[in-house]
């Protein structure tokens, strides 16, 4: 859900960017950005996955698949406690949004309006971006 609500944003900023910079072609842009989000948003939820089982130990044993008959649940309930786990878990949560933004932040910045790496240059548009999201529920009196 977080990532879909970020990914959204991405894209109505690269599209709001190529408008306002007139590049060329800009839903090509905006195609080509929700594909590499998709994809490094992929490969980032893997790589997380992957990193969790291996902290939490997720390989299966006798214990983990039950009888037929039996009644209860899986003995698979370990998983992370305290403040350490859940720092990981809404780390691991967060981290392939946030990264998928800042890959499209350097593409739309290095790449589509052609400007240099500056925290300026990578995150320009986004107040202008929610400024215009902010108007458009405005009823006209």
């Amino acid at each position: 859900m977080i990532g879909a609500l970020i990914m959204i944003f991405s894209i109505l900023w690269v599209y709001q960017s190529a408008v306002r910079g007139k590049v060329s072609n800009p839903i090509i842009w905006v195609i080509g950005c929700v594909a590499v989000f998709f994809a490094s948003q992929t490969l980032l939820i893997w790589g997380s996955v992957d990193i969790l089982e291996s902290l939490r130990g997720g390989e299966a044993d006798a214990n983990y698949e039950r009888d037929l008959m039996s009644v209860g649940d899986r003995k698979n309930m370990g998983g992370f406690q305290g403040a350490k786990g859940t720092f990981i878990s809404v780390f691991m949560e967060l981290m392939p949004p946030m990264v998928g933004f800042l890959v499209i932040a350097v593409i739309r910045s290095k790449f589509m309006l052609k400007e240099s790496l500056s925290i300026g240059n990578l995150f320009g548009g986004l107040k202008e971006m929610f400024q215009s999201i902010k108007q458009s529920f405005k009823v006209p009196e």
